[in-house]
């Protein structure tokens, strides 16, 4: 984005660079170091666990050693100093003066809420590498985001930051957006981390987190948090995820009437260019559609925008620069939830069984729009890890709150229910487009 590398020239030559701290030195979290520092921006502070995998992360980004620190006041010290620092308290980075932004960038939705929530209440921008944790709390962060006067936002790199990116672009053209999603190479809701070990041990990252991607919990969590930022619905309960050989075959495969009744998230699943995001855009006008057709876009009223990456380590970089600068959200809820992600069973569960969460052996999550999730008193896959059955559940079905016994004490527990307080009378999507399946 040409603004934002001239601003961030600018940074630069007055020697203020954005002051970025990471929370999360896994598999993304390296990813993101890796690419830091460039022009009008410096990686600060990593914090972990595990304080050599936040090392781990400097040594391979620029080889230097860093600090380690424990306290927010010395962490301000090396800030002024200009040293890199590691720390394995999150509250250090949340705390200290002299940071910017702060990526969360851990997956995890309990301790992603806490520290959120506590570097809102300390002033800093949030970009969530974290779709998990948006797609179950995002409405209402983003409503304390407001409140303290800083901007939360998930980022360009990932499917609903490029798609929102492209909503942006075509709104701009005149092309009014009525459809976005993912591009899949497959979904199979029973696979689990003993199917995926061999290629998570590959490639380098968790068979929960593979399994996720796998089973179309993942999808669904980044489809959700699209939905909220756009304001769109899904045309029924999962989406019908077209199997194409080229996006562009989604204009004759997705519903005129679902798009134009108020917008769809959905995906495809095999389409070159096997990887990105996309856009449906519409406009009837004649004369537009004759130009539209004489530079190869096709016949109209639907149009479609796409792009063939997504690189979430690396476009980051723009989220957090776009977020520092200029008060700019790449993709957040525009208000109450548009859909949730629900929790199905992979196999027949049994009364006494603890749920195990996002990628594991038990359930799936799947997208509904917000309103029939709530008329049947879903739980969101978000919150179901330790969750204990108090009735057999069968495979495939949508596991109720009135089904499980949450753990005690738990944060995103509170926040849901602050989130279904704060939006219980909001209009939550389509929801009436069709008939929700029960469960």
């Amino acid at each position: 984005m040409i603004i934002v590398d001239r601003a961030l020239e600018i940074r630069e030559r007055e020697g203020a660079p954005i002051r970025v701290g990471i929370i999360g030195a896994g598999y993304m979290g390296r990813g993101i170091a890796l690419h830091m520092p460039i022009t009008g921006m410096r990686l600060s502070v990593v914090c972990n666990r595990s304080l050599s995998q936040a090392e781990r992360a400097f040594s391979q980004a620029t080889g230097e050693k860093p600090q380690m620190v424990s306290s927010a006041v010395r962490l301000e010290e090396e800030i002024r100093k200009g040293n890199p620092a590691v720390t394995d308290d999150p509250h250090v980075i949340c705390d200290a003066e002299g940071l910017d932004v702060v990526v969360e960038a851990t997956g995890e939705i309990e301790f992603g809420a806490e520290v959120v929530l506590r570097a809102i209440d300390r002033g800093k921008h949030v970009v969530l590498m974290n779709a998990e944790l948006d797609a179950t709390l995002g409405p209402m962060l983003k409503a304390r985001a407001d409140r303290a006067g800083v901007v939360i936002t998930n980022t360009d790199g990932d499917e609903p930051g490029v798609a929102m990116n492209l909503v942006r672009f075509a709104r701009t053209l005149g092309y009014e957006p009525v459809a976005a999603g993912n591009i899949k190479g497959m979904i199979d809701h029973y696979r689990t981390p003993e199917t995926q070990q061999a290629f998570a041990e590959k490639v380098g990252q968790k068979p929960k987190h593979i399994t996720s991607f796998a089973d179309g919990t993942k999808l669904s969590m980044e489809t959700t948090v699209l939905a909220n930022a756009t304001g769109f619905g899904v045309a029924q309960r999962g989406m019908t995820g077209p199997k194409c050989d080229h996006v562009s075959e989604l204009l004759d495969l997705l519903s005129p009437a679902a798009m134009l009744e108020g917008g769809i998230v959905d995906y495809c699943v095999g389409a070159a260019p096997h990887t990105g995001a996309w856009v449906i855009g519409y406009n009837e006008d004649p004369i537009k559609q004759q130009y539209m057709s004489y530079f190869k876009m096709g016949g109209g009223p639907f149009y479609l925008f796409y792009t063939p990456y997504h690189l979430p380590h690396v476009q980051i970089l723009t989220t957090i620069a776009r977020a520092a600068l200029f008060r700019d959200a790449t993709v957040a809820p525009q208000g109450g939830p548009r859909c949730e992600v629900l929790t199905l069973a992979k196999r027949p569960l049994k009364r006494g069984e603890t749920l195990d969460g996002i990628g594991g052996f038990m359930s799936y999550g799947w997208i509904d729009n917000a309103k029939e999730a709530r008329a049947h008193r879903s739980l969101p896959m978000g919150v179901s890890e330790g969750c204990v059955l108090n009735r057999d559940v069968g495979r495939d079905e949508a596991v109720r709150y009135d089904d499980v016994r949450l753990p005690e004490g738990r944060l995103c527990d509170r926040l849901r229910a602050e989130q279904e307080a704060r939006f219980a009378t909001a209009d939550q999507g389509p929801g009436g487009s069709y008939s929700g399946q029960s469960g």
